[in-house]
């Protein structure tokens, strides 16, 4: 390859999945067009020197909720995705709780427009599975979702819960598509008893939140969602996972064939119910931080393999909605975008995984499970080039007034972290050099779910097969 090409990163450590490689990787356009020894190399008219440095895959965040449009005094798609940038992630999927909800071609097309004009990484638009979206799924669906989203229990923008008829119907008509849908999977009904008696007795201390969403929330309602997407046939994703329980129920739906993946977040990894009392309301999610001994078990799940991927569930709020006094008055959610990478470098650095298994779980098998894989997830010829550089030898603290995101407090201000992104490329585009946003709004593109074929299950005893008269 003699002729000059657009950029070239040289003398780096290549990362993926399965193998790390001294190698140089050339970029024209949008594409990875070679990657191999310097000496076959061709000149770059922007050249990246990465010796001492390591060349990954960029993130690909399954789980954010980027509050644009409705919500914007919360996070926008500028601040939100220049924040995923900085960090690292060159690929955010933003959730369907927005005003309006993402539940027709309409609000699709308004978010969309939003994202288009704003966003400076690459993006997958859900749609919402509830009541009102029901009669739009296969329109938004064609349309280019990059999946939908069905929220088990209560979530910001106080979307009604479907019930278990719904939701069954919902996977019915999914599982012809071939689509996936992830779930929030706790029992909504469990959570708002427990919380109005608590409430009544005057519990609203910061580990009430806790006591309201027990284990036994997620395992009911992951069991729940299993045995639904079985019987329909429906491709599933469990989102956030937070505690070790139930995931014995995703071990044993793998050995019967069931096609459902799984997700954890930095949150549930690294803070347990002991933060609680320092941060209070800065920690309160959904599902909740839980107990020591619940992140080694989910750290074990990643190991071997139960867990699929590490997400952000990003959710941010403006301080007053964080700060009350009152546990039941703050609200749910915390920023991620920016630290989710920092943090977990300094776990490769600790020993607790090596940079191949951090590549599997926030690159290479999110782009699987979205057939995004191999355009999306590694460095290879022809792949996009999402390339996120980083510095293993970094060692810093997070400061909370330097993060990106509209809201900037964190429960990660003030600690060690160990590795950072320096250089991002979006679809071969330079966004963020030597930690600083360069990129411009618009960066990013639309990514859409690869067409599956739908493989349907018990079709003679769906939701819509008892509508029809006996024989008919």
């Amino acid at each position: 390859m003699s002729e000059a090409v657009d950029t070239v990163i040289r003398n780096g450590l290549v990362v993926s999945h399965d193998a790390t490689i001294r190698a140089d990787v050339a970029i024209q356009g949008e594409s990875i067009v070679a990657v191999g020894l310097g000496g076959v190399m061709p000149r770059g008219r922007q050249e990246i020197d990465a010796t001492g440095l390591h060349v990954l895959p960029g993130a690909i965040d399954v789980h954010v909720h980027l509050r644009d449009p409705g919500f914007t005094y919360k996070e926008d798609w500028a601040t939100g995705t220049a924040a995923a940038a900085i960090g690292g992630v060159t690929t955010v999927f933003d959730m369907p709780n927005t005003d309006p909800a993402t539940d027709s071609l309409e609000a699709l097309a308004l978010k969309r427009d939003a994202a288009r004009k704003k966003s400076y990484v690459n993006y997958g638009l859900y749609g919402v599975l509830y009541e009102r979206s029901m009669p739009h799924l296969k329109a938004l669906h064609d349309a280019g979702v990059i999946g939908f989203k069905c929220f088990m229990a209560e979530t910001t923008g106080e979307f009604p819960t479907p019930h278990d008829g719904l939701i069954l119907e919902g996977f019915e008509l999914l599982a012809k598509l071939g689509a996936k849908c992830t779930v929030h999977a706790e029992n909504g009904q469990i959570v708002a008893y427990r919380r109005e008696r608590m409430q009544a007795v005057g519990r609203n201390d910061a580990h009430a939140h806790l006591a309201s969403r027990p284990e036994i929330c997620e395992m009911e309602a992951v069991g729940r969602a299993i045995l639904f997407a079985e019987w329909t046939g429906m491709r599933l994703h469990i989102a956030h996972k937070s505690s070790k329980d139930a995931l014995f129920l995703i071990r044993d739906a793998r050995k019967r064939g069931v096609d459902v993946t799984i997700e954890t977040c930095p949150q549930y990894l690294l803070l347990n119910s002991l933060d609680v009392e320092r941060f209070k309301g800065l920690v309160r999610a959904n599902p909740p931080i839980r107990e020591p001994g619940h992140a080694e078990g989910l750290w074990d799940g990643l190991r071997d393999g139960t867990i699929d991927m590490i997400a952000t569930d990003h959710a941010p709020h403006t301080w007053e909605e964080k700060s009350c006094e009152d546990i039941w008055s703050c609200a749910r959610g915390m920023a991620g975008l920016e630290t989710q990478m920092p943090l977990m470098l300094t776990e490769v650095n600790r020993g607790r995984m090596t940079l191949n298994e951090y590549v599997r779980w926030t690159s290479y098998n999110p782009a699987v499970s979205w057939g995004l894989y191999p355009r999306k997830g590694t460095i290879s010829v022809g792949s996009d080039a999402d390339i996120a550089v980083v510095d293993m030898s970094h060692m810093g603290i997070i400061e909370q007034e330097k993060l990106h995101s509209l809201h900037k407090f964190t429960p990660w201000h003030g600690r060690l972290i160990h590795g950072k992104p320096v250089h991002t490329f979006v679809r071969g585009k330079l966004v963020v050099r030597g930690g600083e946003l360069i990129g411009a709004p618009g960066s990013g593109a639309e990514v859409v779910q690869a067409r599956h074929r739908g493989t349907p299950r018990n079709t003679a005893k769906s939701t819509e097969a008892a509508m029809m008269p006996i024989g008919v």
